[in-house]
């Protein structure tokens, strides 16, 4: 063999001892052509492409190169099955990727319909939503928009004959509260109620509110407010208790209460001396007149008791007057009747009104209640004569009637005013069976009907007009 060779071993003489079927394991005397390193490939598995780089690096190949023929063969055959093995988990991270890769499941058709009625349901409660008329709020007054198109302004000047406090429009601000949503309407004349109502209503923040409130059909309120300028008093007008009060000032208006309960106004200028009475003057306060109870309503069996007593009272051969006091025990809170010791004719009471048998502590005056038998329920100058302690006075009368007529009034130190008398009296509301309110029902017309002309006699007048 030629010393050019590529091998890098040195040529072995046949004599040279080596005995190639114990290294290699193969039958004595066998033929030289069998390739050594077939046995070892076919007793292992098949190599990963990959893999044998990463096994083999790690061995240069200058030490192989080093080390006799003998120890190449030893080092080259028995390839270690370890290196397999630890190869195999590479694999291993696949399942926890495996779900992302799962498709995905069925959806439940009986939950999808269920979504979508839901979502139909919601549209349908916007769609009644949107459709609800905006309500006027100021006070205890309560009331839905009839004409939501008219502004914020024209809304003001209707209002204000029964909130003369809302006459003067620069006194007057305007907010809509919609759910959560509140806005201030910064140009009450230029601006309407509809369209404030469908601004908030297309709004996301409005629509992301009402999905998360309980409530899911809110009133859209629209609210006047008095601001709080219109409490005070312009530095050229003033407020005073006497005329000569007012000269005395610097004010170019002056307001005065007048002896004849009236209010007047003085205007001073170069000209002089101006006064005249004021229907309404703005900077005062707005007063109302009327009874606000601190008591409970008289219980109406407690009524019947006292009506029962002034019907005896009628009995006998002439017809009398009757009087009672009606009582707030404040110790054991209700009401109670004491009848004083009173001498009557049909036509007035005399009374010994002495309570030095009752605390005062203890009871409160509430009422005065009296009969005018089967007279009218009127009160009389004697009663205006009589009945001047702040307290509610009653007349029952026409006592020959099933239901008698029944009239109540204050007195504010002498002033009376007439009352409602549910006011002060429990009234008739006992319960009744539901099926009775279902058996009523509305006619409602669809075109008014047209009266003709009243012609003819009386009956056909009368047939003519109730076409």
């Amino acid at each position: 063999m030629s010393e050019q060779s590529g091998f890098p071993f040195g040529e072995v003489s046949d004599g040279a001892g080596l005995d190639i079927d114990a290294i290699f394991g193969g039958a004595s005397g066998g033929s030289g052509s069998v390739n050594p390193f077939e046995s070892a490939l076919t007793q292992q598995p098949a190599p990963i492409p990959q893999e044998a780089p990463q096994t083999i690096a790690p061995q240069p190949v200058p030490q192989a190169v080093q080390q006799p023929a003998p120890s190449v063969f030893q080092n080259v055959q028995p390839i270690p099955p370890a290196p397999v093995p630890a190869a195999q988990p590479a694999p291993a991270p696949a399942p926890a990727a495996a779900p992302a890769a799962q498709p995905p499941l069925d959806i439940d058709p009986l939950a999808a319909a269920m979504a979508e009625q839901e979502a139909k349901t919601e549209q349908k409660a916007a769609k009644s939503l949107f459709e609800k008329a905006p309500v006027f709020l100021y006070g205890s007054a309560r009331e839905d928009i009839a004409d939501p198109g008219m502004t914020f302004e024209e809304l003001r000047i209707a209002k204000s004959e029964d909130f003369p406090e809302l006459a003067e429009g620069k006194k007057v601000s305007w907010t809509v509260e919609y759910g959560k949503t509140v806005k201030p309407i910064a140009d009450p004349k230029g601006t309407t109620i509809a369209s404030v109502k469908k601004e908030i209503e297309l709004s996301k923040a409005f629509l992301d509110n009402l999905k998360k409130a309980k409530n899911k059909n809110p009133d859209c309120l629209v609210k006047p407010r008095v601001t709080a300028q219109s409490k005070g008093i312009a530095a050229y007008k003033g407020v005073f208790a006497s005329l000569e009060e007012a000269r005395a000032s610097d004010k170019a208006i002056c307001t005065i209460p007048g002896a004849d309960g009236r209010v007047y106004e003085l205007r001073k200028n170069e000209l002089g001396e101006f006064i005249a009475p004021k229907d309404c003057v703005i900077d005062l306060e707005s007063v109302r007149a009327g009874f606000t109870p601190a008591l409970p309503l008289v219980p109406m069996e407690l009524l019947a008791q006292i009506i029962s007593f002034f019907r005896c009272c009628m009995t006998g051969p002439e017809e009398f007057e009757a009087l009672a006091h009606i009582l707030w025990d404040k110790q054991e809170q209700e009401f109670v009747v004491r009848v004083p010791e009173q001498t009557v004719t049909k036509a007035h009471i005399d009374a010994e009104l002495s309570r030095d048998d009752l605390p005062e502590e203890r009871y409160l005056h509430y009422i005065d209640i009296h009969s005018h038998n089967s007279m009218e329920a009127k009160f009389s100058s004697v009663d205006d004569n009589d009945e001047r302690a702040t307290r509610i006075y009653i007349v029952v009368g026409r006592l020959d009637k099933f239901f008698p007529d029944i009239t109540v009034r204050m007195s504010c130190g002498g002033t009376y005013l007439t009352l409602p008398p549910g006011c002060v009296l429990e009234s008739f509301g006992a319960v009744f069976p539901a099926e009775w309110r279902t058996q009523v029902k509305l006619l409602r017309r669809s075109v008014p009907p047209v009266l003709r002309p009243m012609t003819g006699t009386p009956g056909e007048k009368l047939w003519e007009a109730r076409q």
